[in-house]
Order: structure tokens, then sequence, then C-alpha cells
């Protein structure tokens, strides 16, 4: 309760006057020192991402809805409301533009997932049919595909003869997942694979693959990816980083389902959330990167 009301208090009235009194004493308003005060990248990003929602003034609000189109006009109001003068503080309108291009990134970036998310995989669609059937080449380049319907899917971890069935969840986005990491990094992706047919530690590659961009979706939704966008893209997240991200999941929860050695495909569920947990972990360090380190993963 005492927190509570502590918080209230600190948003609807200390904040405003503790902002007002560091100004008249260093001359900067808070934007100002976020942006003077810390390097690029998630820190600086949230932080100034707080001081905007939080802020009384309309322009300051607005802001984080703003396009990329209106987003130099944004910048210009923003130092006009705060009084800004450029002559002053030169670096001060670079920094926010930013901030600013990587958090309205972000929320453009889960737009374009969910699209990917809610487009069903359609058999008479060409283009999808081709992706699925280049997922096959890049996988297994030496075992022709007897039919677009047969049991061989099962050798790439598909559940039926058909793999439409298993995209239902995540859509589009699934199979685009599967064939960004098996192009970007085949012989990784291949790895994997062969991992995910050990006898004893095997699993469902292509299931667990689709129930990794589940995992990525939700981390992206809730938020939780912030740090990282804002670490390692320098202005605004696109599909492909989210792509990048995926395929850090995948070769990371391999390595993390060997290493564990399950007793049984059964307990898939519980490493899974041990995993995501893991994640999650990592994504509290404000210096975050979850980027692929390629080595050796027998």
């Amino acid at each position: 309760m005492f927190g509570f009301i502590w918080t209230y208090l600190y948003t609807s009235i200390l904040r405003y006057w503790l902002k007002w009194f560091i100004r008249q004493a260093t001359g900067k308003c808070e934007l100002q020192r976020i942006c003077s005060g810390h390097k690029a990248g998630a820190t600086r990003t949230s932080k100034a991402e707080y001081s905007l929602s939080s802020s009384k003034n309309k322009v300051l609000r607005g802001a984080l809805k703003t396009n990329k189109d209106h987003l130099e006009h944004c910048v210009d109001q923003i130092t006009k409301e705060k009084n800004v003068k450029p002559q002053e503080d030169p670096l001060f309108k670079e920094s926010l533009r930013i901030c600013l291009l990587q958090i309205t990134g972000n929320s453009s970036l889960y737009i374009s997932v969910e699209e990917l998310r809610k487009e069903v995989f359609n058999p008479e669609n060409q283009e999808h049919e081709a992706m699925l059937l280049k997922l096959w080449d890049l996988l297994m380049p030496a075992v022709k595909l007897e039919s677009r319907i047969t049991k061989q899917w099962g050798d790439i971890g598909f559940q039926g003869d058909d793999p439409k069935t298993d995209f239902r969840g995540m859509g589009m986005l699934g199979l685009i997942n599967l064939v960004f990491f098996s192009e970007n990094y085949t012989e990784e992706a291949r790895q994997v694979l062969s991992h995910a047919n050990h006898p004893k530690l095997g699993y469902s590659y292509a299931i667990v693959g689709i129930n990794l961009t589940e995992m990525a979706y939700s981390l992206l939704k809730s938020g939780a990816l912030k740090p990282h966008f804002y670490n390692t893209v320098p202005g605004t997240p696109e599909l492909r980083h989210f792509h990048q991200l995926y395929c850090y999941l995948a070769y990371e929860f391999d390595k993390f389902w060997v290493a564990e050695e399950p007793e049984s495909i059964m307990l898939f569920n519980q490493y899974r959330e041990k995993f995501h947990s893991i994640v999650k972990t990592h994504l509290q360090d404000p210096d975050v990167t979850l980027t692929m380190t390629v080595g050796s993963n027998n």
C-alpha cells in the first residue's frame, strides 16, 4: 500500500517539481540530460521513452506515435517546446531523432510481425508453396521430395504429411523464420536438424522452430525485446532484425537442449519454459545483445 501511494505521489506531483528544480540548477531539460548523459543504446532510449510517456505535454507524448515521415518535424517541435537552443546543445536533435526512430520503429515492427502471423499458409498461393519447398531444399539438398504431400516432411520435424496444418498458430511468420534461418545460416540450420534427429535427444525440428517463433513473437509483443533492438539497431528495427533474433533463439535453444540432455521429448514444455526464463533474464540487462555466436555445436 505504501509503495502504491509513493508511486502515485512521485509520478503525479514530486517528479514534476524534481525535474523543474534540476532544470533550474543545470539549465537543461530532462530529455537533454538523458541524451547527453548516456551513450546510444537501450539505457538512453528507454529513459527517453519513459520521459516522453510521462510528460504532461501533448507534443511530447504524441511523439511516441509519430511515423517516420513526420519524425523530423516532431523533433523540431520538441526542441521548440522544451526551449532547447541547438547552438548550445548541437547533439540534442540527432540523439533525440535516433531515440524516436528506435521507439516508433519498434511499434511498427510489431505491426509487421503481426500481419505475417495472421497470414494463413495457403497451398494455392505459389509464393507460399515455393517457400515451403525451398525450406526442404535448404535442409535436405541430397534428398528429393517424392511429392508435395508425403511422410518425408517428418524428416525435418513436421507432424503430418502436409506441413500446412502446422502453421496454424503462427501463420506465415513461422515458415518465414524457418526459411530465413536455413537460408542465412545454412550450415548451422543443418547442424541443428542433425541434433533434432538424434535417436535419444531428438525433437521435432520444424515444430520446435514454430514454437520458438511464438516465443519471439510474445517477447516482442510484451516489449521485452526493446533493450535488444535498442542496442543492436541504430535506427528503425525491421523484419530482418526480428528474423535474426529468431535465428538466435533457434540456435541457442538447440545448444541448451543438447546440454540439458532431457530424458524425453515429453518434457519439452518444461525445458522450453526454462529456456524462455533464461532469455527473459538476459533481456533485463540494459546492455543485452542477443546475437548468434557461431561456433562448435557438436
